[in-house]
């Protein structure tokens, strides 16, 4: 046995986590989107799973909650800098989709970015608000959530991959 890289392992590390995805969701007819790193993809109640974690004050989370889908869209690297922008931009301020000049497309009813190398079109089957009880390790809460903003956690079937 060797030792190897978590993302030799698999490349959802380096493909959430460094490269970035957009959650990307619908409400009454309108598309929101933002910039993901944090995540990961498993088995769950005999489901291939994705999980996200968006904090409340972000507006796609007004989005993720009104419906039952989303997708997460993985974008090639000459769009970096559209992913920052998506990362720290609020829709609530702008129409931030049409300023980036980038399509949506829809597959099943469920928008995503035309843009995209792969997609993950996802169903919804749990959102829990995380707390600061639930911490093993403590020192986590202190460094990431100095503002008590906890994020919420979702889980969601993968109904669909997309693939250039």
């Amino acid at each position: 046995m060797k030792k190897i890289t978590n993302d030799a392992y698999n490349t959802i590390f380096a493909e959430l986590g460094r490269d970035w995805a957009l959650i990307t969701a619908q409400k009454d007819g309108k598309v929101n989107t933002m910039t993901a790193a944090w995540g990961g993809i498993g088995v769950m109640w005999g489901k291939d799973v994705a999980f996200v974690v968006v904090r409340p004050t972000r507006y796609t989370k007004e989005f993720l909650d009104a419906g039952d889908t989303f997708s997460l869209s993985f974008l090639p690297a000459e769009h970096k800098k559209t992913l920052s922008y998506f990362g720290s931009v609020s829709g609530r301020e702008e129409d931030k989709i049409a300023k980036s000049g980038l399509a949506i497309a829809r597959e099943d009813d469920i928008p995503y970015f035309e843009a995209a190398d792969k997609v993950l079109l996802l169903k919804k089957l749990y959102a829990q608000d995380m707390c600061p009880e639930a911490f093993v390790d403590t020192s986590l809460d202190a460094q990431w959530y100095p503002e008590h903003d906890y994020h919420t956690l979702y889980i969601a079937e993968i109904t669909g991959v997309l693939e250039k």
